[in-house]
């Protein structure tokens, strides 16, 4: 009521509306001069802020993202009152169900799973995890992407993008980073049981190095490979099913772009 006659004052004369609306004056003035709340405030604040991560980050970001920069930027504020700042806006993050390949038929031998879903280190350069996943473009099909990530810093530290998913891409994305990291003391690299990583020839590539030991995930069982399980499922919900990609190119460039940023 109070807000009718605020925008429409410039057209009619505030006594007549406040008698035809049957408000006293002085409640209007009152209301005109009513002091907003520190909550409310802050919530306004705290929107503007929501808002604008949200729009950087493409729409990709929910409330526990969006919460955790907040707290970066040195705000005090809980994820329960991000989630409802979020729900008033109107806005959450995308998500997409993701393609998931068939499994092959053919019978897989269990190897050592020597990291057993012990994720912890004391530095870097301990234990690194390695997987590949798909990526669609409508030129090409498939392309491939393969990730290395060190459990220190949960960080990819190597990468490799190919037309075609083989032994050579698996050991690039490791060889990229053992290049930019320089291992000296002893390594795990845990891996699925893919025949990529199975294979002769990147068993020979791992014993060349002299300081890596290879570890399995047990057949099926993706949570002993979970760090790299869950970086891909981000990589897919925020930046790949978001976008369509015309080919080899376009994809590679938007994933290099995704990395160096995460």
């Amino acid at each position: 009521m109070f807000e009718f006659i605020e925008e429409n004052k410039k057209y009619h004369d505030v006594k007549l509306m406040c008698e035809v609306l049957k408000v006293s004056r002085s409640s209007y003035y009152k209301y005109l001069h009513k002091t907003e709340s520190k909550r409310s405030r802050e919530n306004r604040m705290y929107e503007e802020e929501i808002m604008k991560i949200y729009e950087e980050s493409k729409k990709r970001y929910g409330a526990p993202k969006i919460h955790k920069m907040l707290v970066n930027k040195g705000y005090n504020i809980s994820l329960k009152r991000v989630q409802r700042l979020m729900n008033k806006l109107g806005i959450k993050s995308i998500i997409i169900k993701k393609f998931k390949p068939y499994s092959s038929s053919n019978r897989v031998e269990e190897r050592e799973n020597i990291l057993n879903r012990d994720f912890s280190t004391t530095t870097i350069n301990q234990k690194w995890v390695t997987d590949i996943t798909y990526i669609y473009t409508v030129k090409d099909k498939w392309c491939y992407l393969a990730t290395v990530i060190d459990l220190y810093t949960k960080k990819v530290i190597g990468y490799a993008f190919s037309k075609t998913m083989d032994t050579e891409l698996a050991i690039r994305a490791v060889e990229n980073a053992y290049n930019t990291q320089k291992p000296q003391g002893e390594l795990i690299l845990h891996s699925d049981l893919g025949s990529q990583y199975t294979s002769t020839k990147f068993q020979e590539y791992i014993l060349s190095k002299g300081n890596i030991k290879h570890s399995f995930s047990h057949k099926g069982c993706p949570y002993d490979n979970a760090c790299i399980e869950s970086f891909h499922a981000s990589l897919k919900k925020e930046e790949v099913n978001l976008a369509t990609y015309h080919d080899f190119d376009t994809a590679r460039l938007a994933i290099f772009e995704y990395i160096e940023s995460w």
